[in-house]
């Protein structure tokens, strides 16, 4: 059965389309090495330290309870308030565009249904938007 577009938000129907844990840590690879290849990701890949692993992780952990999975973020973590996360770093509208673009490029990649790929890029575009508010940029 298809879950429908407007259904994707309901308890864990995000996390499971797409794909639990696994799946979200294959779009965090994904998205990673789209950081690192793409010219156009410069800026944004040298806000983050040489080492990726740790915010691989984090940025899987949050995602997987973000989309309604089990909240390993806050777990391993402790809370988090994202836009406060990102507050050091300047963060235009340019840099959140980009970000938003290496995420495009790797969640057309993955196996969701076309309209989860939609409905996740408008959902991520949400924080994307509120870390740039924050950094005053």
């Amino acid at each position: 059965m298809s879950i429908k577009r407007d259904e994707f938000g309901v308890a864990d129907k995000s996390y499971t389309m797409a794909g639990k844990l696994s799946g979200i840590t294959k779009l965090v690879d994904e998205f990673y090495r789209n950081m690192n290849t793409l010219s156009a990701a410069k800026k944004i890949r040298d806000m983050h330290s040489s080492d990726l692993s740790e915010s691989r992780e984090k940025l899987s952990y949050f995602l997987s309870g973000w989309l309604g999975g089990p909240k390993l973020y806050a777990e391993k973590y402790g809370s988090i308030n994202i836009p406060l996360a990102h507050k050091h770093l300047s963060v235009s509208i340019e840099e959140s565009e980009t970000w938003l673009f290496c995420m495009q490029k790797a969640v057309d990649v993955q196996d969701y249904e076309a309209t989860f790929k939609v409905y996740l890029m408008e959902q991520l575009r949400v924080p994307a938007q509120r870390i740039t508010m924050v950094s005053g940029s």
